[in-house]
């Protein structure tokens, strides 16, 4: 499997999800919540390694990549969560989504030749999401001020897209199995952390797991194909399509959550989708 379907593997497993992210945070910790599914990744990720016995040794410099990724990680999961859990998620799926972006500003900052058309795929995703965004603002739902809910999304934007350079650095200098379960590792360590200092709860309530379980399988299988498209031809393609998860998260809210959708909704979604696309190419 190239790096591009791994992308749109990782696209659908994180549509799924964060759809699932939306419904359940209404209820449930979000600290928990996050614990949870970090706990089921990470045993997740271990019965993949199981089979192959590809648990390795690393090099200092994989081991540092993929312990800032793992910092990254936790900083995009908190951000997102309370980012979904503020809503909608036609505003809240464009913006984690449209992190290709940061790869073209990084680009341009240190003066690679970035295209006329990669800028416009750029500004075509600002004025997408701007049009949800002021769409949003002016509807009838009940949601909470989107001026925090839009911060939360860009923090969760960079943070994803630090961690995905990062765990495709990682698995460039070693072995991506072994790279990605330290990044998973880390990535708990920190949650608990944050969570006994924060005083907050580790546990989510029975009727919750189940989803959770899901989740964080989804999360695992996501995060592996991202990651782990690193050790392949054209890695960028993998974090670049994943991207598209936005979208499916749109529509899986539209057709469960009934979340409502107005035509220039829509169009405001499509013109950022197809940025994104682009930004692919």
């Amino acid at each position: 499997m190239g790096a591009l379907e791994l992308g749109l593997l990782a696209a659908m497993c994180w549509g799924f999800h964060d759809v699932c992210v939306r419904f359940i945070s209404q209820k449930t910790p979000i600290s928990a919540c996050i614990f949870i599914v970090l706990m089921v990744g990470l045993i997740f990720h271990i019965c993949l390694m199981m089979p192959s016995k590809e648990i390795s040794t690393i090099t200092k410099a994989a081991f540092t990549y993929a312990s800032i990724a793992g910092v990254s990680f936790v900083i995009a999961s908190f951000s997102l969560y309370y980012a979904f859990k503020r809503g909608p998620v036609k505003l809240v799926a464009p913006l984690i989504a449209s992190y290709p972006i940061l790869s073209i500003t990084w680009a341009i900052w240190i003066g690679t030749p970035v295209s006329k058309l990669q800028i416009l795929a750029v500004l075509a995703i600002i004025l997408g999401v701007s049009i949800v965004a002021i769409m949003s603002d002016n509807s009838e739902e009940k949601i909470p001020p989107i001026g925090k809910t839009i911060a939360l999304s860009i923090i969760a934007a960079i943070a994803f897209a630090c961690t995905f350079a990062l765990g495709q650095a990682a698995a460039e200098l070693s072995p991506h199995m072994s790279a990605t379960l330290v990044t998973r590792i880390i990535s708990i360590l920190i949650c608990a952390v944050i969570i006994y200092f924060a005083g907050l709860t580790y546990w989510p309530g029975k009727s919750a797991i189940p989803w959770l379980i899901a989740m964080g399988c989804a999360d695992g299988l996501a995060l592996w194909c991202v990651l782990s498209a690193g050790a392949l031809e054209n890695p960028q393609y993998a974090s670049v399509t994943s991207s598209i998860f936005g979208l499916i998260t749109i529509l899986l809210a539209w057709i469960f959550l009934k979340e409502r959708m107005t035509i220039l909704q829509w169009t405001g979604c499509i013109i950022t989708f197809l940025g994104v696309g682009y930004l692919a190419i």
